[in-house]
Parts: structure tokens; sequence; C-alpha cells
């Protein structure tokens, strides 16, 4: 008598879970078709405002404006980004990245004082130059 009523929780429990994880996929399969028409929707009234505007193309449909966002999707991928977890391939990336052009890479340490030695020289070491650059076009230009 007990065994059987075990028996018939297990059961009942078992139908319950069948049935709620039944409701998700359907609901999420509803959600999913919903997000197409949605995105296809975007797709084609941004395409309609911006396209024939700016490039002089025509306008597009409902399905047309699918197959752009399928079309791009296959071009551009699905963003999936490549797969598993892979930390080894991440630190590789990471320490690509942060020797690439090492040698280009300059030190502005020395720049820090740029502003300073302006206000104090510059200015007027500027204004001297100019003066050159003109007496030396007068000189010239007295010359011929």
């Amino acid at each position: 008598m007990e065994t059987t009523k075990n028996i018939e929780k297990q059961v009942e429990n078992t139908v319950k879970k069948s049935v709620k994880k039944g409701v998700k996929i359907f609901f999420f399969t509803l959600l999913g078709i919903a997000v197409a028409f949605l995105f296809g929707y975007i797709v084609m009234h941004l395409w309609n405002w911006l396209m024939p505007e700016l490039f002089g193309l025509p306008k597009v449909g409902y399905w047309q404006a699918i197959g752009i966002l399928l079309l791009s999707k296959i071009i551009f991928g699905f963003g999936g980004g490549g797969g598993g977890h892979d930390k080894t391939k991440k630190s590789h990336k990471k320490k690509f990245f942060e020797n690439r052009c090492k040698t280009m890479r300059r030190d502005f340490s020395e720049w820090a004082h740029y502003d300073e030695f302006w206000k104090e020289e510059g200015e007027q070491a500027y204004k001297n130059y100019v003066e050159r650059i003109k007496q030396n076009q007068d000189g010239e230009g007295n010359q011929g």
C-alpha cells in the first residue's frame, strides 16, 4: 500500500515536471517567434527610413527585411563567440594585444611639463621663430 502511494507520488511529480518543461518550451518558442517578427519589423522600418533617402535604394517589405536580416547574420555571424570558454585562448589574445607594437610605443612622461614650458619659454621662442622667418622672406624679397 505504502509503495503504491510512493510510486503514485513519483509519477505525479514526473508529470508535473514534464508539464512545466513543456509549458516553458512552448512559451520560449512563442517568445523566439515574437522576437524574430519584431526584429524583422524593426529592420524593415529602419531600412525604409534610411536607405531610400541616403543611398537611393528601394523600400522593402517585411519578408525582404527578414531576408536582409538573415543574410547579414550569415555574412557577419550569429554572435556565438567561437565556442567554449577557453582560458588559454583569452590569455593568449591578451598577451598578444599587450605586446603588440611595443617598439612603437613612446614614453610620454617627458611631456608632463610641456604646458609649463610653453608658458615660460615656448611662446617667446615661437615669436622669435616667426620674426626670423619674416626677416628671411624680406631678405629674399629685397634681393630679387
